[in-house]
């Protein structure tokens, strides 16, 4: 099987190269910032070749109390958080709109099979929501709200539900996979660990060259 890996920066695609150990199945590639570089630089490589699974992967914030900064997160669907309208009764998703959909399911024996072998390589792992927006969120109250909007979100990034969207479209899993560098809130980049978010980053590409060679 063939894995696509999409990863919306250079540091990030070095971090999974690293820990891919020249796994030759892998082809790991950059999306660009954001969904819409996301989705249409997935959908170009997906219409060249065939591949078996395609992740999403990289750093992002973390929920308070849910992801911890230096944890992973394994998404369980891959939300597209702000996708909707703002009403005077509050935020309104495109699913309630009728217009479509902002949630793709992760299969949920891959969900396990990856968060089973990370916590099994001791690496601090947690599954839920993985939400994707266009602008990253860098207030407490903004952050309550999106936490209030998708229950049980987990972790936040920029690209998830384009890569996610890209791959759907040509009908092969997904998978979402995200080091925590920072918290959902108030914008303090002090307060960031880029760095050893991608050493992260780096331990559970290992681990996932290792679980899907039994897929």
């Amino acid at each position: 099987m063939r894995i696509l890996v999409m990863t919306a920066v250079a540091a990030e695609r070095e971090a999974v190269l690293r820990g891919l150990q020249n796994d030759n199945r892998f082809d790991v590639l950059i999306a660009g910032v954001g969904p819409v570089a996301a989705a249409a630089n997935t959908a170009k490589v997906l219409a060249t070749a065939a591949y078996g699974l395609v992740v999403s992967a990289g750093i992002g914030g973390g929920f308070p109390g849910k992801a911890e900064v230096g944890s992973l997160v394994v998404a369980s669907e891959i939300v597209a958080a702000d996708l909707g309208v703002q009403t005077p009764e509050g935020f309104r998703s495109l699913d309630e709109l009728g217009f479509g959909s902002t949630r793709i399911p992760v299969r949920v024996g891959l969900l396990n099979a990856v968060a089973d072998a990370l916590r099994a390589a001791r690496l601090p792992v947690k599954t839920g929501p993985v939400l994707t927006v266009s602008t990253v969120t860098g207030t407490a109250e903004s952050a309550a709200e999106l936490a209030a909007r998708v229950p049980g979100a987990t972790a936040e990034a920029m690209e998830g539900y384009g890569v996610a969207f890209a791959a759907q479209e040509r009908g092969v899993p997904v998978l979402e996979l995200r080091a925590i560098s920072n918290l959902v809130g108030p914008r303090d980049r002090d307060a960031w660990r880029i760095e050893e978010a991608l050493t992260v980053l780096a331990a559970a590409s290992t681990v996932l060259s290792e679980v899907l060679l039994c897929e």
